[in-house]
């Protein structure tokens, strides 16, 4: 079948189921309406079939244009990488493939406890206390919200939790430090060194506390020490030096007494003397004597 033919078909179709229609509304006779209509169905579905369904010269077209055309149709070969070109770099594993380490574990165990402590705060009671109304009228609709709400919160903090740690990527750099960690135990212990030392992390809080006061500690301790340390050398200065002159007061006290024994003893021998003199009749040389002194005791006095 031609396209003109398949054109002019439905153009010829209606007029016969026209006529058909006319002859039914003259006869009058139901027999004929429904013959008029059974074949106004019958060029209805024969015109559908026609224009749904494509020419065969179309057809005949697009096979043409497939076999003529094959390449455009197939895809192009792939090229093989150049020798100068380096490989593509191997896929870097993901935050889910990346297998927690012990800081790792200990921070999302951390954040796991902290986030139930804080949701365990958001409790039905203190919800109530909040809408007393709604708890007395509607507690099961309270408890219902609650609920929800706890577990929103929930899943909105786990779900910023792990995309920071995606973002940041967390779980690799703490792996990373692990291992750095791990080569430095090992460098120490094939150097021949001592004991392995404690983790920080595994100590308790006092010894970290002592730990961060130590140098300012240890600062001010040294500072007291020195000036502790000047005034016992300045004591010690003041005690050599009292005690050099307890010696000198001691000597010269040792000095003068043997002074004044020596002139008792000049007073005693003189005193015998005079006292001999003196019995034979003759006084005047005691008053000559006692005259010498007062003289050289006074010119003494006048030099000084």
């Amino acid at each position: 079948m031609s396209t003109d033919q398949a054109a002019q078909q439905p153009e010829t179709m209606p007029s016969s189921s026209s006529a058909a229609q006319g002859s039914a509304q003259r006869g009058g006779s139901p027999q004929h309406q429904s013959q008029s209509q059974a074949q106004q169905q019958e060029t209805n579905g024969h015109t559908q079939q026609q224009t749904s369904d494509p020419s065969p010269q179309s057809q005949h077209q697009q096979e043409a244009q497939s076999t003529t055309d094959p390449a455009q149709n197939q895809p192009p070969p792939p090229q093989p990488p150049s020798s100068g070109q380096p490989a593509p770099p191997p896929s870097q594993p993901t935050e889910q493939e990346i297998t927690p380490g012990p800081r790792a574990l200990r921070l999302q165990q951390l954040f796991t406890t902290t986030l139930s402590h804080t949701l365990d705060k958001i409790s039905l009671d203190n919800f109530a206390a909040c809408y007393p109304t709604i708890a007395s009228r509607a507690p099961g609709t309270l408890e219902f919200v609650q609920r929800q709400m706890v577990e929103r919160l929930g899943v909105q903090c786990n779900k910023e939790f792990n995309s920071i740690l995606q973002a940041r990527e967390v779980v690799g750099k703490l792996n990373e430090l692990e291992g750095l960690v791990g080569e430095a135990g090992r460098r120490r212990s094939e150097a021949g060194g001592g004991s392995p030392p404690v983790p920080p992390h595994t100590l308790p809080p006092s010894t970290i506390l002592q730990a961060h006061l130590a140098p300012h500690l240890s600062t001010t301790q040294a500072t007291l020490s020195a000036e502790l340390q000047k005034t016992q050398a300045e004591n010690h200065a003041l005690f050599n030096e009292i005690q050099a002159q307890r010696a000198e007061i001691e000597e010269l006290l040792g000095v003068v007494e043997k002074a004044l024994k020596d002139v008792e003893g000049a007073n005693e021998l003189l005193g015998a003397v005079v006292d001999k003199e003196g019995g034979g009749g003759d006084g005047g040389l005691a008053e000559e004597i006692r005259g010498v002194d007062g003289e050289i005791t006074a010119v003494g006095g006048e030099g000084r």
